[in-house]
């Protein structure tokens, strides 16, 4: 009978230990986006659908409500879907969320684009928006990258608007880009096949 105790108090061990476990996974983890936020511009936290954010060395460039960087293929003009499958998982379609999704001040047209696997797509005067893999709140990596998925060649520009809200085209000098063709299973995301 003396075994009957111990298992139970192993058992409160290990309840005790998940609910220190819980606890910890259920933290604030606000400190994140504050810490991840942009060099001299604005960090992530808008409840816009998109923003504009001045990142340092980028310039004003549209971001996601979390202050993630925003993306379009040149192959994807008006709204022509070409990333699929393995491509979303380097480069997040941004998803509109409930209802239509809302632009910040100095915001291009927002729209929605269907795609092939039926979820709808935000677009920016026109142009599929993503998020990059590599990229954390306030950084810009995947400015200039080119890639191959599915046979489609890719190449990534980071959204710029001017000071009027006009999307404007180019790369970002000093972006953190290598510009890298990364044709052949992208080997610059570690993905390899």
């Amino acid at each position: 009978m003396t075994r009957t105790p111990r298992l139970r108090s192993v058992s409160f061990a290990v309840g005790a230990m998940a609910a220190l476990t819980l606890a910890a996974c259920g933290s604030d983890n606000s400190s994140d986006t504050a810490s991840g936020g942009t060099s001299g511009g604005t960090s992530g936290g808008s409840t816009d659908t998109v923003s504009v954010a001045d990142v340092n060395g980028v310039g004003n460039i549209l971001v996601d409500s979390s202050g993630m960087a925003l993306y379009a293929a040149d192959q994807e003009a008006h709204g022509h879907v070409v990333c699929t499958d393995g491509c979303t998982s380097f480069w997040m379609p941004l998803a509109p969320g409930a209802g239509a999704p809302t632009a910040g001040p100095g915001v291009p047209k927002l729209g929605e684009a269907a795609r092939p696997d039926g979820t709808e797509q935000v677009t920016a005067g026109g142009d599929l928006l993503y998020t990059f893999s590599q990229d954390s709140p306030g950084q810009v990596k995947g400015d200039g990258f080119e890639d191959d998925f599915n046979g489609q060649h890719l190449t990534w520009h980071v959204v710029h608007v001017d000071a009027s809200g006009a999307m404007t085209p180019g790369t970002s000098a000093g972006s953190g880009s290598t510009g890298t063709d990364n044709s052949g299973g992208a080997p610059g995301y570690g993905y390899g096949g």
